[in-house]
């Protein structure tokens, strides 16, 4: 049996990739997108309840993982990150699931060797190993989970 592990690239379009305790990973990205008459912080409400959902879809979260960017595009990206990421450290403490932050170039120099990998080189990368990431938020988060697993799964061994 192994660890569940949820690897997210945080965003308005968030990248998801869980490995279950099957071994089975599976993938895609979610749309948090703020809908028309929607209040600001309904968009953080619905990130939560899919976060739940996913728990409860996956039997449980024994980690999660998360894309930690120090650099944003613009204010209102850094604005939703923010968000993003105090609703996500909070729901882990509620859980009592434990997190942890990577940095981008991390991830990056992980899977393609260098860390300043390009949108498309993190695709065409997660293609070649075997993935059909439908967008760079779904390529992101399955780098970010094999960059995972073999830490974690050694933890487990030991």
């Amino acid at each position: 049996m192994h660890t569940t592990i949820l690897a997210l690239d945080l965003g308005t379009t968030t990248g998801w990739a869980l490995r279950d305790r099957t071994g089975r990973i599976t993938s895609g990205s979610q749309s948090f997108k703020p809908q028309r008459f929607e209040g600001g912080g309904m968009r953080f409400l619905r990130f939560k309840r899919w976060l739940t959902e996913l728990k409860a879809h996956a039997e449980g979260i024994d980690t999660l993982v998360f894309e930690e960017v120090r650099r944003h595009v613009s204010t209102d990206a850094a604005h939703a990150y923010g968000g993003f990421l105090a609703t996500l450290t909070a729901w882990c403490e509620h859980h009592g699931v434990p997190y942890q932050g990577v940095p981008v170039g991390t991830i990056k120099k992980h899977v393609t060797g260098k860390g300043n990998a390009s949108k498309d080189e993190m695709m065409v990368v997660m293609r070649a190993r075997g993935y059909q990431p439908a967008d760079d938020n779904e390529a992101d988060a399955l780098a970010l989970l094999l960059w995972a697993l073999p830490l974690h799964d050694a933890a487990q061994e030991a």
